[in-house]
């Protein structure tokens, strides 16, 4: 037999990631780490090759972080290795928001303590890349905020953050985004999912 069979099946990768997020928002069983790893790279892999592209509309939401993974450096290489990957603890929750008119929100709660990180957006739809830098922080305690300032975490200020090359700000390169999840690679190379916060 000659050729190729055509599969119509969903990949392999994608059952695996929507699992992951069924299953963690579930508080089910969860899939090894190991195994969602693979299917990130799996993922990235597959939206590089059919330069698959996500209008920004589809980031518009909350999203609670789900999985990620480190990166450790290597210095004969001057490359990156990614770390094992971890499911974040239901108790630690982290979410990121982004909004119609182009602002990032990355709020982090632990028990009563909430840090909520907010600041401009900008997105290149042929990349799938989005860049960011935050400026505002605020920190509220039984839902009561106890501190809110401007902030320069990143190397640019606000005004100038639309002129900045994209190589000097944080990004996402993102290569999935559903309903339910989105998947990216952080500038520092390591590789996230999150769940759309229901």
């Amino acid at each position: 037999m000659t050729g190729h069979l055509i599969s119509t099946t969903t990949p392999d990768f994608f059952s695996t990631l929507t699992q992951t997020a069924a299953a963690y928002r579930q508080g089910n069983k969860l899939p090894g780490a190991d195994l969602v790893v693979n299917a990130l790279l799996q993922a990235e892999k597959t939206a590089k090759q059919q330069r698959l592209n996500y209008p920004f509309d589809s980031l518009i939401g909350k999203w609670r972080l789900c999985f990620a993974t480190g990166t450790k450096k290597v210095r004969k290489r001057g490359g990156i290795i990614l770390g094992k990957g971890f499911y974040v603890p239901k108790l630690a929750a982290a979410y990121i928001s982004f909004s119609a008119d182009s602002e990032i929100t990355n709020q982090a709660k632990l028990g009563s303590l909430l840090l909520k990180l907010t600041g401009p957006a900008q997105y290149l739809g042929k990349k799938n890349l989005l860049a960011f830098d935050f400026t505002q922080m605020e920190i509220s305690l039984f839902g009561r905020v106890v501190y809110d300032q401007r902030i320069r975490s990143g190397k640019v200020e606000s005004e100038d953050f639309y002129h900045q090359p994209i190589a000097k700000l944080p990004f996402f390169a993102f290569f999935l985004a559903t309903e339910d999840l989105i998947a990216a690679r952080g500038r520092g190379g390591g590789l996230a999912i999150w769940i759309r916060e229901i």
